[in-house]
Order: structure tokens, then C-alpha cells, then sequence
């Protein structure tokens, strides 16, 4: 496979086609939901949710993480989250309306989180903290059983707390940052990092 450089970076690899696929196939979901194609709709999430699993986690395997990647991988979740929020709204609003503050909360820190990072470095914010990542992979799970097999409350408060919290952590990260880092694991790494530098 010929490789396509980017400031140093082979950005041609399986992850960030996978992250492509999400990208592309974004307006297609789109059009499944507000056309009211639920089957197809969920479908395609759930084809979507999984190649988010994996191409972070192909990524890391083989060491083939790069800037461009992250960012890319970074918008594809944008998309792909946007997607099932849709979604959420559209076909399962009955069962989550009576919940909805906390995923309000959790919505404010998302939107926050891209503030703070556009405010300080001008991009988009390419972090996979270790909440950042657990939390999207408990979410995919919930959006793939909401959607499949239907609501619990529990892993909702699960999926969308842990949500808050690794986002308040994320804001908090991009405020200690001097700009954005590849593998950077979390808060308590960067604090502890700070100590063993002084």
C-alpha cells in the first residue's frame, strides 16, 4: 500500500479508513433517521459503534497512531455520537425524557470540552483519555442495546455519568496541556508526570 504522508505521518492505514467509513457513511445514517427508517437506522449505527471499538484499538496494537488519525477518529465519534443522539431523540424520547438532565449535563461538558480546545490550541480536541475511551465504549454498548433491545435505566446513568465525568476530566486535561498529545492517559498521569519533573 503506497503511503500518504502528512507532516512526517503515514496517514493511509486500516484505522483511519475505518475511521473514514464512519465519516462517510455519517449522511447515510442520517437520511435513515429522518426518513424514519428505523431498521436501517440501526443498523448502520451499530456497524458504525463497532468500527469505533476498533480503530482505536487497531491503532494502538500496532502503533499506528498519528495525529491526523486522532483528529480524524475525533470527528468520526462527532458524527457517529451525533447520530445516535439522534436517534435517541427521534425513536426512544418516551423512555429517556424522564432522565434527560443528566444527559444534558453530559451534552454541556461534550460542547464545553470542544470550546476550551478550539479557545487553546485552535483544533479539534485528537485526546483518547483512558475515561474518554471507556466511556465511549460503554456507551456504544448502550446505544447497540438501546437500540436492539430496549431501555435500562441503569446503563443509561452508567453510560451518560461516566460520559460527564471523563469529559469534565478531558476539560480539565486541555487546560494543563501546552497542545494537543498523542497517548495522553489522563489527569492523574499528567499531575503525576509534573511531580516527577520538578
Amino acid at each position: 500500500m503506497k503511503q500518504i504522508l502528512v507532516k512526517g505521518e503515514n496517514i493511509l492505514n486500516v484505522p483511519n479508513l475505518i475511521s473514514l467509513y464512519r465519516l462517510l457513511v455519517f449522511p447515510v445514517i442520517m437520511y435513515m433517521a429522518l426518513t424514519e427508517q428505523e431498521n436501517w437506522f440501526v443498523i448502520l449505527l451499530c456497524i458504525s459503534l463497532v468500527s469505533d471499538v476498533l480503530d482505536g484499538n487497531i491503532a494502538r496494537f500496532f502503533k499506528l497512531q498519528t495525529h491526523f488519525g486522532a483528529a480524524l477518529d475525533n470527528l468520526a465519534d462527532i458524527c457517529t455520537y451525533a447520530m445516535a443522539l439522534l436517534g435517541l431523540f427521534l425513536f426512544k424520547w418516551t423512555e429517556i425524557e424522564p432522565h434527560a438532565l443528566i444527559l444534558y449535563i453530559f451534552l454541556s461538558f461534550f460542547v464545553l470540552s470542544y470550546f476550551v480546545s478550539f479557545f487553546r490550541f485552535g483544533k479539534i480536541p485528537g485526546l483518547h483519555l483512558y475515561s474518554a475511551v471507556s466511556a465511549g465504549y460503554i456507551q456504544s454498548i448502550f446505544f447497540f442495546v438501546l437500540f436492539v433491545f430496549g431501555f435500562y435505566p441503569w446503563m443509561y446513568y452508567l453510560a451518560v455519568g461516566w460520559g460527564a465525568i471523563a469529559y469534565m476530566e478531558k476539560i480539565l486535561v486541555l487546560f494543563k496541556l501546552k497542545d494537543i498529545e498523542i497517548g495522553v492517559k489522563g489527569l492523574y498521569w499528567i499531575i503525576k508526570k509534573e511531580k516527577n519533573n520538578q
